[in-house]
């Protein structure tokens, strides 16, 4: 690591420079129309400026009580001697949002960008939880760079149903396929609804969003710590309080996230993924912001430094527990810890606490060694997400091991194609569907173009023909996500997508498809002039949008395998001051 030199201080900031230093018409314009909430004069004296980015929405329940927490990281703010200004940005909210949130993950990205860009903060705070607003708001300000700082929602508390702990997200997968197989009635699944979840917070599963939150802890953009306090513990508003104080230092250090999120820091944060049995979605999302920051991040990184991590964290959907107990065992840190202590991160990284990795975490204890298990007793040995290719995937497809039924790891099948998803909703119940328990499940048209937006369809239910054999998982091969808090032997994001003329557009019924994740193959058994003569004859049936933001999407969204950004929207483009607006 090249050791960080704080900047110099005191010195002239950009909401200074650009906004309220000075006595022209301008700055006082500026500061004139800000006294309208109340401020005193000195605030306006040169001090840190420091931007709330809150994604707080009712439509978002994850981060519906993001508005406490937002009161808190101002206190730390002001005891630090900043200047907090809260402002919203647009909230995808995963439970809510139609045909899928990641179809706005870029939308939102946008919209932090400038809102960071065009006003006067020296330094923001992002306040995130919900899937795609972790992310979301790591892309935008890494294109502005200047300070940044994440502090989640957190999980919710772990649902309670008929004395047992259920999971937001895997538990309705599990019993939704009780349902359809006659193990449970509706009323049952009814009666479940009610416990899931009952508290503020987002998944207690390691889903996307739990996973997101721990990606911005090993990334070094968060304080340590962070991902694993439930939303309504205390603990939750002391890690709110004492970010708003460390964001106010790091913006007189100019400590930004050029200077935290290196080649180093994504490598840590794919062997820490695959410690804890991380979503799939980690793949598109760090892809995605290493973009931004100019860093050159591939699915062969993915492969190469999650191949050999051991999946050490129990938790559903590959385990037993939820974050709750995560928490209580010590959290993020711990595993952490233990990687470091293996060889297996870059304990050096720098952390916007502005120290290393390493020191933050050196001293922390395991106080559940099931729920953290040591490597010798791990999930899987080989966790992380594994990367195959071959010539249904010739840019790669992304499969969680930890999730999957390993003797499905290996497995030829029989391809049963739908060609999207109301195709798939409309022969899924038909008894006469020539499909068993060996067959392959292929679902087209569902990545970014396709569905469009790339929605988490992809761990498609089973037939109930074949769940009242008593079989729980069958190999799915699609174009589409799946959420974190699914399982199951699934292969996503195949790529080149089907809408894009990918060869996955020209599988049929019949074909004979090879899966090998331990030599990383997907292969469809076709000939090489069998496969060019298909993809010559393909016509795509996915209609294009002609206008709104949808037409933008199609028109600009790049490959999962890139990170599924768009392409104006890759790299950094810096904190400049835009022209003044009189």
């Amino acid at each position: 690591m090249t050791k960080f030199k704080p900047a110099a201080w005191p010195r002239v900031l950009r909401s200074q420079e650009g906004w309220f230093g000075g006595t022209s018409k301008d700055n006082i314009y500026h500061r004139s129309w800000m006294k309208n909430q109340g401020l005193p004069s000195d605030l306006f004296d040169g001090r840190p400026v420091i931007g709330i980015c809150n994604t707080w929405s009712q439509l978002t329940p994850c981060n519906a009580h993001l508005r406490d927490l937002a009161e808190r990281v101002k206190h730390g703010i002001y005891e630090a001697g900043g200047l907090p200004l809260e402002f919203p940005v647009f909230s995808p909210g995963e439970s809510t949002l139609r045909p899928t949130a990641m179809m706005f993950r870029n939308l939102c990205a946008m919209d932090v960008e400038e809102a960071l860009r065009g006003t006067p903060l020296d330094g923001v705070v992002l306040m995130v939880g919900c899937d795609k607003t972790t992310p979301a708001l790591l892309m935008g300000a890494a294109s502005v760079d200047i300070p940044a700082i994440v502090v989640t929602g957190g999980p919710m508390l772990n649902g309670k149903w008929r004395g047992q702990d259920i999971g937001s997200g895997t538990s309705l997968w599990q019993l939704s396929e009780d349902r359809k197989a006659g193990k449970i009635s509706t009323e049952d699944f009814l009666e479940a609804e009610i416990a899931m979840s009952r508290s503020p917070g987002s998944c207690n599963t390691m889903g996307t969003a739990s996973t997101m939150a721990s990606m911005a802890e090993a990334l070094g953009m968060a304080l340590s710590g962070n991902a694993a306090i439930p939303a309504v513990d205390s603990r939750r508003r002391v890690m709110a309080h004492v970010t708003g104080r460390r964001i106010v230092q790091m913006v007189k250090d100019d400590l930004k996230p050029s200077d935290v999120m290196t080649k180093e820091a994504f490598e840590n944060a794919i062997r820490v993924n695959g410690a804890i049995g991380g979503s799939t979605n980690a793949v598109i999302h760090l892809l995605a912001i290493a973009g931004r920051v100019g860093i050159d991040l591939t699915l062969d990184d993915w492969d190469r430094l999650g191949r050999d991590i051991p999946t050490i964290v129990n938790l559903q959907p590959s385990g037993k527990y939820l974050m709750e107990e995560f928490f209580y065992a010590g959290g993020l840190p711990v595993v952490i810890k233990a990687l470091g202590e293996a060889g297996k991160l870059h304990n050096d990284a720098l952390t916007v606490s502005g120290d290393t990795m390493w020191d933050q975490v050196k001293d922390v204890q395991n106080w559940n060694d099931d729920v953290i298990r040591p490597f010798e007793k791990a999930l899987t040995q080989s966790g992380g997400i594994a990367v195959v290719k071959g010539n249904l995937a010739p840019n790669g497809a992304v499969l969680k091991p930890s999730a999957a039924t390993a003797s499905l790891l290996t497995h030829r099948g029989r391809a049963v194609v739908f060609e999207d998803i109301d195709d798939y909703k409309a022969k899924i119940y038909d008894e006469s569907l020539d499909i068993d328990e060996n067959c392959i499940m292929v679902l087209k048209n569902c990545g970014p173009k396709g569905y469009p937006g790339m929605a988490e369809v992809g761990n498609m239910g089973l037939p109930p023909k074949v769940l009242r054999k008593g079989i729980t998982d069958m190999v799915r091969i699609s174009d589409a996500r799946m959420s974190g808090t699914a399982y199951g032997t699934v292969v996503l994001h195949t790529s080149p997508e089907a809408a894009a003329g990918g060869p996955l557009a020209v599988v049929q019924n019949g074909d004979m498809i090879e899966l090998d994740v331990p030599n990383r193959k997907l292969h469809l058994d076709i000939s090489d002039e069998e496969l060019k003569k298909r993809l010559d004859n393909w016509k795509s049936t996915v209609p294009v949008p002609e206008s709104g933001y949808a037409s933008l999407y199609y028109k600009s969204v790049i490959g999962a395998d890139k990170g599924a950004d768009f392409d104006f929207l890759v790299g950094h483009r810096g904190k400049e001051i835009p022209k003044d607006s009189h």
